[in-house]
């Protein structure tokens, strides 16, 4: 804060000028760093990318699915910069080769410990108002998968181990566990 009280605003370009290897996320101008995920996180994000990248194949389906770190610039400005666990993009334009220019069509976080606030509240509203379709909260320590489909206004919540339904796509079950 400066001397009259005021939040330095940050951009895109302060993302990217962080040191290497250090990552960060930038919601309305506000920078969050990102600890390194742990093992069972990344278990987790391999098994669904594999799991969406397969139905998408096998069904020669038009969406993308992208793990983390990839870029995604949630609206047209530069003070908001995420790297969701799992984006799926179904819109080829707004592919870039710096990443994602709009809202992807689906979302998946997994909660790491020290993350919860920021993807249960801060994530959630960014993500409905930028025009998410999907986004679903994977929370490996509550063994719990919360879904919110923004089209439908509705929240869901499975354990892990049953078949949850994927709202993009017909006759799509996934298995988190």
């Amino acid at each position: 804060m400066d001397a009259l009280g005021k939040e330095e605003v940050y951009t895109i370009e302060d993302i990217y000028s962080l040191p290497d290897g250090e990552r960060a996320e930038l919601i309305d101008g506000k920078i969050y760093y990102m600890a390194p995920p742990n093992t069972k996180h990344q278990r987790l994000v391999s098994d669904l990318h594999y799991q969406i990248k397969d139905f998408i194949k096998q069904n020669n389906g038009e969406c993308e699915v992208f793990p983390a770190p990839f870029a995604v610039f949630l609206n047209e400005d530069n003070t908001n910069y995420v790297e969701p666990d799992l984006s799926v993009i179904c819109d080829k334009d707004k592919i870039t080769d710096r990443g994602c220019n709009g809202a992807p069509d689906w979302i998946i976080e997994i909660v790491s410990p020290g993350n919860k606030p920021m993807d249960y509240f801060t994530k959630l509203f960014k993500y409905r108002t930028a025009g998410v379709r999907e986004y679903w909260i994977v929370d490996p320590t509550k063994e719990r998968v919360t879904i919110y489909r923004f089209e439908n206004e509705t929240m869901e919540e499975y354990s892990f181990g049953e078949d949850v339904p994927v709202g993009i796509y017909e006759d799509f079950f996934i298995k988190v566990q």
